[in-house]
C-alpha cells in the first residue's frame, strides 16, 4: 500500500465519513434533530454541513478556485433544509465523500504546494485535501458529545 499524502488522506476521509455516520446512528432516531439548548447544533445539521462541504471541497481541489457563488446565506438555507431529511443528508454525504476522495487522489504530487486563494487566507492544496478529513472528525466529536449527553455512549 502506497502512502502518498493523497492516499493517506483519501483513506482517512473515507474512515471519517464512516465514523461520522456511525456516530449519528448511535443516536435514537428521534434525537438526531434534537438540540441540547438554544441554537446548539443538531447531529443532522452537522451531517448536512459535512455533506455539502465535501462537495465544495471537491470542486475547490479540482478547480483551484474558490467559487464566487459561495453565498453563506444560501449555504445555511441549504444546510437547514438538508438537515430535515436524514436519508437525503446521508446519501449526499456518501456521494460527496466519494467525489472529494476522487479529487484528493487525483492531485499530482507536484501540486501539493500550489496556493489557492480563499476568503480566509491562501491555502495550499495539501491543506485543502486534509480539510474533509479533519472537518468530519471534528463533527463526529460533536455528535458523540450529544450522544454522551443522551447516555448513548
Amino acid at each position: 500500500m502506497s502512502n502518498t499524502p493523497q492516499q493517506l488522506l483519501a483513506r482517512a476521509t473515507r474512515k471519517a465519513a464512516d465514523d461520522l455516520v456511525a456516530a449519528l446512528q448511535r443516536l435514537p432516531e428521534d434525537k438526531r434533530n434534537w438540540s441540547p439548548m438554544g441554537n446548539a447544533r443538531t447531529a443532522l445539521d452537522q451531517i448536512a454541513e459535512c455533506a455539502l462541504l465535501n462537495g465544495r471541497a471537491a470542486d475547490l481541489i479540482q478547480t483551484h478556485t474558490w467559487s464566487s457563488d459561495n453565498n453563506m446565506d444560501a449555504f445555511l438555507r441549504a444546510k437547514a433544509e438538508l438537515a430535515q431529511d436524514a436519508d437525503a443528508a446521508q446519501s449526499l454525504l456518501e456521494q460527496n465523500t466519494a467525489k472529494v476522495i476522487a479529487a484528493i487522489e487525483a492531485v499530482p504530487d507536484a501540486d501539493l504546494g500550489v496556493e489557492v486563494q480563499t476568503p480566509f487566507r491562501p491555502m495550499t492544496l495539501a491543506q485543502i485535501i486534509a480539510y474533509p478529513y479533519w472537518n468530519m472528525t471534528y463533527h463526529e466529536g460533536q455528535i458523540n458529545y450529544i450522544a454522551s449527553m443522551l447516555g448513548c455512549l
